[in-house]
């Protein structure tokens, strides 16, 4: 910002700006930067200087700050002389006289430690692990374990596997055999139709010589987009609409394969049977999708979103005489969009189901399925990651079989829910009463607290007083003698005797 000397109000300041200075600098510069463009306006500009005055990055030739009442204008402001960051907060310094009270790590008077050679701690790994073991708790040694690096191959093929595998869920079937053959799946038109698409979803070829012809996709645009008679620009006639239709209808009717292709027919048909389940089958048909070779799923999706919108508009005048618009779509793409390569006489009727569910859901059939993606990407990052192995384990184990539970009869459930508890504690007990190295003492307390525990255990063990007594018997012990004098002296009062002091 280039600061210059101002006169206000018979008074000189020396390095200082106008606002309408700053709002003309600040503008050009935003302009020419590339993270904002020519678009910025004057006014977001004022907006963006206010914000530097409430936050003190400048500040009025009073130094004021703290409001946004910046306006374009003549008024002056300065940058501060010290820096809008808060410091970093610093310890409050002793006073020199303040009576200072030694504590115990200091060390004895007359002693300094500033010359004293300190010897530098080299951390190795040893010394790390026993300073971490220390602060968190004994942590076992364990080494990395790098798995061998995935290459594109096992990407390709791990998306071609969960991918049929989720298909084969979803129709329930045991194998796909039936419904196709997987060596005709291409892994990389399935991970193409994933990424390789727009932001509309829609899938982008890599070979353009594979795209629609111009005029082709003209057409679908015109009839997709058709504007009210007022705003059309472009010279018609009466029947321009229907031209147009026959020019799309003959090229999608010309096409050596459906675009669903031959080889997927069945699996296609085979999704039509959970059209009851509506959320199943157009998961179903989502995943049938991503098999398509990425140039029939391109002409599938611009296809389908024509023909949803010429359904939805209202403007647009009949195409056909003696069909409705909706009608006249099935008639006409059904068989360009799913056809057998030995015609049989239901694949009509079977094709305008499957098409006219297409024309309903075309906008969630034609997306990725969110679940399939999410799956592979972190299988692939899984595998990809690197693993710790502590001792003892071994990560290429397999797991072993489930072990299943045993019916038993009733009769025996009773004799263990009764019994199956009790012997474990029995032989606890006898574990106790036989322990030599227990004392005397530690033993009665240990068996006192068995008693007050189990009680039922106990009285197995020791149903009567005397069972008890046997464990602790008894010893003999000497009487005390009595002392002879005792009895020939027999206990006298006490008598007061005169005192020896004269």
């Amino acid at each position: 910002m280039p600061l210059r000397k101002h006169r206000c109000r018979f008074k000189s300041y020396e390095h200082c700006f106008t606002a309408a200075e700053a709002v003309d600098w600040l503008h050009e510069l935003l302009r020419r930067s590339q993270n904002f463009g020519p678009e910025v306006t004057r006014k977001q500009t004022v907006q963006l200087l206010k914000k530097f005055l409430k936050n003190h990055v400048i500040e009025d030739i009073k130094g004021k700050w703290g409001q946004e009442d910046l306006e374009d204008n003549g008024r002056l402001y300065r940058f501060p002389p010290s820096s809008p960051l808060k410091p970093y907060p610093k310890k409050p310094t002793y006073q020199k006289d303040a009576i200072k009270f030694p504590e115990w790590n200091d060390p004895p008077p007359g002693t300094s430690q500033e010359n004293i050679p300190v010897r530098p701690i080299v951390m190795n790994s040893e010394m790390w692990c026993k300073r971490h073991s220390i602060a968190i708790g004994e942590v076992p040694t364990c080494r990395l374990i790098r798995r061998r690096q995935l290459t594109e191959a096992n990407v390709e093929e791990m998306w071609k596997s969960l991918t049929l595998s989720y298909l084969q869920k979803m129709l329930g079937l045991q194998s796909l055999e039936d419904v196709l053959d997987s060596q005709r799946i291409h892994s990389k038109f399935i991970i193409h139709n994933v990424y390789g698409v727009s932001k509309q979803g829609v899938v982008i070829l890599d070979d353009k010589s594979k795209e629609l012809p111009h005029w082709v996709l003209s057409a679908m645009k015109c009839l997709a987009n058709w504007p009210n008679c007022s705003d059309w620009k472009q010279p018609m006639y009466s029947g321009f609409e229907k031209d147009v239709f026959k020019t799309i209808a003959d090229y999608y009717g010309h096409l050596k394969e459906p675009l669903l292709t031959f080889h997927l027919f069945d699996a296609f048909v085979s999704v039509l049977g959970l059209l009851q389940k509506e959320k199943m089958a157009i998961e179903a048909f989502q995943i049938c999708c991503l098999l398509l070779p990425p140039e029939n799923r391109r002409k599938l999706q611009l296809l389908m979103r024509m023909m949803a919108r010429i359904c939805l508009n209202k403007e647009m005048p009949p195409l056909c005489d003696g069909f409705s618009t909706r009608t006249l779509l099935v008639q006409t793409f059904s068989r360009c969009i799913l056809c057998s390569k030995d015609e049989v006489d239901l694949d009509e009727l079977l094709a305008a189901r499957l098409v006219t569910f297409l024309m309903d859901n075309y906008q969630d059939i034609l997306k990725v399925p969110v679940a399939l993606q999410t799956s592979i990407e972190e299988r692939v990052a899984h595998l990809r990651r690197v693993q710790i192995k502590y001792p003892g384990a071994d990560m290429d184990i397999t797991l072993s079989a489930p072990s299943f539970c045993r019916q038993i009869s009733p009769e025996e459930f009773e004799y263990q829910r009764a019994y199956g508890s009790q012997e474990p504690l029995a032989a606890l007990l006898e574990e106790v009463i036989t322990d030599a190295k227990l004392s005397t003492k530690e033993k009665k307390k240990k068996l006192k607290q068995f008693q007050k525990s189990y009680p039922e255990v106990y009285q197995q063990r020791f149903p009567t007083p005397e069972s008890e007594t046997l464990l602790f018997p008894e010893k003999n012990r000497p009487r005390p003698q009595l002392l002879v004098w005792a009895f020939k002296k027999p206990f006298q009062p006490f008598q007061r005797t005169r005192s020896f002091r004269m």
